[in-house]
């Protein structure tokens, strides 16, 4: 809806003359009749008077469209806030970097991940999914499936983030990068290596906002 059709629809929802209204906000008769029409447009010193008037916000009077008069209002989204533990290497596995902070996220994300913290990434070697920089949220009590990405220790201090695949005998941490100097990175079911799971990545946010 147009403004004046926004200001007619509130007016005559309120039991309100042009009149009536126009005394409110110390306007003539002919100015909410002209308004209404469309002729002119109220400036907005007249829009936030109106608001006023009629109990609405400004938006309320020059949107498009109003919401039917029995819309359920949207809720303020609650707070939430997740850990920022450190950063992990997409990349070549080295000892992550230790952060102490917290980042915001969405209620309803980590509701569904109580005990989840973010890392933030660094290198390519997962660049097609998570671009360096972002934070990735980790589920530590997920387990990760065929095709997960997970973030994983080797020899209890080398971190690595990589799409994880399990075979008969072998585990394969597989990169996910336009950049083809990654490889895969093979353990046999003999390895010497110990390979811990840290947890599977549910979800990513980027660091800042895009300018």
């Amino acid at each position: 809806m147009s403004t004046g059709a926004n200001i007619k629809r509130l007016r005559e929802q309120h039991g309100l003359t042009q009149e009536q209204l126009g005394k409110m906000v110390d306007v003539s008769r002919s100015t909410i009749t002209q308004w209404e029409r469309g002729w002119t447009t109220p400036r907005m010193g007249n829009v936030q008077l109106l608001a006023g008037a009629l109990g609405v916000s400004t938006a309320d009077i020059i949107a498009d469209e109003l919401p039917p008069s029995n819309a359920i209002k949207p809720t303020t989204a609650k707070p939430a806030y997740a850990p920022l533990l450190g950063r992990v290497h997409a990349g070549k596995a080295q000892e992550p970097d230790v952060l102490q902070s917290a980042v915001p996220v969405p209620y309803e994300i980590i509701k569904r991940h109580p005990q989840g913290y973010f890392l933030q990434v660094e290198g390519d070697c997962m660049d097609n999914v998570y671009p360096e920089g972002c934070y990735i949220l980790i589920d530590p009590e997920q387990r990760p499936s065929n095709g997960s990405i997970a973030v994983v220790s080797i020899d209890g201090a080398d971190y690595v983030m990589r799409r994880l695949y399990r075979g008969a005998n072998t585990l394969i941490l597989s990169p996910d990068s336009h950049n083809t100097e990654h490889v895969d990175m093979v353990f046999a079911a003999t390895t010497e290596h110990t390979v811990e799971f840290h947890g599977t990545v549910v979800w990513f946010q980027a660091s800042k906002e895009m300018e």
